[in-house]
């Protein structure tokens, strides 16, 4: 390359090029002459080191992402006991205190099974444990508890009585609804054959079906109360008289008439049985 049209690339443009990748062609120093001095060798501008840019906080987590575990399944409800329908009273009450059909085995402090003489001529289903049920394991307790030993005392019944004075008191659920909500169809699904052994066992003359969802899971059906009241229905054979619940009836007090008149008509039902 001649003199004119040979040029020389400053340090500034040799890095530029260097940090481009790009290879700067360097002519061979010449040898030395003896006797000369030796001229220092030209060393090539060393390559800047990539620095990686800092991540921002936000984009951290996503650099590196965890492994996804997968969600732990629900634990799975142990199935309710077979063998129901021919259980005694000691073996259907133990199956009561060990179902895990449903989800309410997890918060229950205690299954309702049910109280009274198990040969009564008369037999009591309410809906499902309140609060002092869940508590003393015994169905209607509390102030509506009372309100139905007032109401049976009229009819010359009560719950410690044997024979023509005894009856038996028992609920749908045998386990309480958190925060005492409404029973589920699933749940009431799951505690019917319970309750019908429980009838089965005790066979008798007459079912007072106190509360909208003990008549809803008795006579399957979705009718509203005021619409069965007054009439005779049937539940495995046995008539039914439908009445309101003794909770209700502490809110409603004038319909504490309808109630009794429930009452009478079950009444009738049993003279006439003799």
């Amino acid at each position: 390359m001649s003199e004119a049209t040979r040029f020389e690339l400053d340090e500034r443009q040799r890095a530029m090029l260097a940090e481009m990748g790009v290879r700067v062609w360097q002519p061979a120093a010449p040898a030395p002459q003896q006797g000369s001095a030796v001229a220092a060798p030209v060393e090539a501008p060393l390559r800047a080191p990539r620095v990686a840019a800092p991540v921002p906080p936000a984009m951290q987590a996503l650099s590196v992402e965890a492994p996804v575990r997968p969600a732990a399944e629900p634990a799975a409800r142990a199935p309710r006991p077979t063998g129901v329908e021919s259980m005694d009273w000691t073996e259907l009450e133990q199956a009561v205190a060990a179902c895990q059909a449903c989800g309410l085995c997890a918060s229950r402090k205690n299954t309702v099974f049910g109280v009274g003489d198990t040969q009564a001529r008369w037999m009591v289903v309410g809906e499902a444990p309140g609060e002092k049920e869940d508590l003393q394991g015994e169905p209607f307790v509390g102030p509506a508890g009372q309100l139905l030993d007032n109401m049976l005392k009229a009819l010359g019944l009560s719950r410690q009585a044997q024979g023509g004075q005894g009856v038996y008191i028992a609920n749908v659920l045998k386990c309480r609804p958190p925060a005492n909500r409404n029973p589920e169809p699933a749940e009431v699904a799951q505690c019917e054959p319970f309750l019908r052994r429980q009838v089965a066992l005790v066979q008798p003359r007459i079912i007072l079906a106190m509360g909208r969802f003990a008549v809803q899971s008795l006579l399957q059906t979705s009718e509203p109360i005021g619409r069965l009241r007054g009439r005779v229905h049937s539940y495995q054979g046995v008539p039914v008289v439908v009445t309101y619940h003794p909770a209700y009836l502490l809110r409603n007090l004038p319909d504490k008439a309808k109630a009794w008149a429930d009452l009478c008509l079950a009444l009738e039902l049993v003279r006439q049985q003799g």
